[in-house]
């Protein structure tokens, strides 16, 4: 399938990706373009839209993307629910709501400057969420985080 979101990624639009291929849809392909661009490219290649404003795959009340995601595809994984906060935290600007969303919000600024380009930024940044992926699950595991 193709989906289409707003370039310059950040937070959201490189979390979203990583969702997407890990758990919903192993052969995505993303295409990243100008804000008003997006609803027309969706319109004439079928992409579906995410992260952006209006779109069933966007923020709804205090929900993000990745939040939309996840609730859209049934996605239960303890788990990945963890990761939600944590990303639910980071993008929409409440780092106090979890220890871990400050961290992940200075690696998405980090990365953005070194690989200004979205594509190569979001592959080079599925390592980070494999990784925070893989701490969730031991979290989980060992019962001290829900």
């Amino acid at each position: 399938m193709l989906w289409v979101t707003r370039s310059h990624v950040h937070v959201d639009r490189v979390a979203c990706p990583w969702l997407i291929r890990r758990f919903v849809d192993s052969g995505a392909e993303f295409l990243f373009v100008a804000a008003k661009e997006v609803e027309g490219v969706a319109a004439r290649t079928g992409a579906i839209p995410f992260d952006v404003p209006g779109a069933e795959l966007g923020h709804h009340g205090d929900e993000c993307s990745f939040d939309a995601i996840i609730a859209k595809y049934g996605l239960k994984d303890r788990a990945l629910l963890r990761l939600a906060k944590i990303v639910n935290a980071a993008d929409t600007d409440r780092p106090a709501a979890d220890p871990i969303a400050a961290g992940l919000e200075a690696m998405a600024s980090g990365f953005g400057l070194r690989f200004p380009d979205d594509p190569e930024n979001v592959e080079r940044q599925f390592e980070v969420y494999d990784a925070l992926y893989a701490w969730c699950q031991v979290e989980i595991a060992r019962g001290t985080r829900d």
